[in-house]
């Protein structure tokens, strides 16, 4: 029987009493996917998918699509980005880490993803853990002169500038790259599309700025929203176990990724992207 059970006072939702290779009802979907929409994160454990049940699975919430680096997708299945530290023939056969800051998927998209699902394949005995953070509950809890302040605001988020912040291995951006790398306007709080509630959309641990603000003046705002977004009754902290999927709104929630040891245990994970819209601007969420 489906059981929906809160993962915390303020994020999650633990979905039980389901195989989601079998046929789930409408009716229990729908309410699986309201509890996606009102709690931003859905944790499924126990599940064995294959990797065209997933990309089926994944369907149901949205139209799948793909934005990062084909050479991690999985053969039969370009859908599915792998993020592994596993090697094939002296080669990577995915990403072996990614997003160890706070961040959403695809802030830099003009249509920025609406979710991501990962579903645990292997796992480290420690470590490889991911954090959540609410940013529903975030805005929420803000005073409300702060929120008079940034509703209408924009934030530029920027590709180029947040490079070294997630990933500091990797050469600095081409000229090629920094030309399509072009920075993104966002909105500061977002509306969200379904619900309608307000989000932070203020990004992670990168430097953003807002537009038509002195740096001096948006440095400090954004570096509060930030830290502020990331309190502990914001966030979750999630252990992964094979089989688990772990499915969050990225309209709604940040995550940030945490280090394992990738010399001594191996850590498998397939992610499916759901497909999003260009954010609303204006404090009504109107463009």
């Amino acid at each position: 029987m489906l059981e929906l059970v809160p993962i915390t006072e303020t994020i999650g939702t633990e979905v039980r009493g389901i195989d989601v290779t079998d046929d789930l009802s409408d009716r229990d979907f729908e309410r699986i996917y309201q509890a996606w929409i009102d709690t931003t994160l859905l944790l499924i454990r126990g599940q064995n998918m294959t990797p065209e049940q997933h990309v089926a699975f994944t369907k149901r919430f949205g139209e799948v699509f793909t934005y990062t680096r084909s050479q991690f997708s999985e053969n039969d299945h370009p859908e599915i980005l792998i993020l592994s530290n596993i090697t094939r023939d002296g080669k990577p056969i995915g990403s072996p880490y990614s997003g160890r800051v706070w961040h959403t998927d695809g802030h830099y998209l003009t249509q920025p993803p609406a979710g991501s699902m990962l579903y645990a394949r292997e796992v480290p005995p420690t470590g490889g853990d991911t954090w959540y953070a609410n940013m529903f509950a975030a805005y929420e809890a803000l005073p409300e002169a702060v929120k008079e302040r940034i509703d209408d605001l924009k934030v530029v988020i920027s590709r180029v500038q947040s490079r070294p912040y997630n990933y500091p291995d990797r050469p600095a951006p081409t000229p090629e790259e920094r030309a399509e790398w072009i920075d993104v306007p966002q909105p500061l709080v977002r509306v969200h599309e379904v619900s309608g509630r307000k989000a932070l959309y203020a990004g992670g641990n990168v430097p953003w700025r807002i537009e038509g603000m002195p740096e001096e003046e948006s440095a400090p705002l954004v570096t509060f929203l930030q830290e502020f977004s990331v309190q502990p009754r914001f966030t979750y902290r999630h252990k992964w176990q094979v089989g688990d999927i772990v499915l969050w709104d990225n309209r709604s929630a940040m995550h940030r990724a945490t280090p394992y040891d990738q010399e001594n245990h191996r850590r498998l994970m397939h992610r499916t992207t759901i497909s999003g819209q260009q954010p609303p601007f204006g404090p009504e969420g109107l463009s």
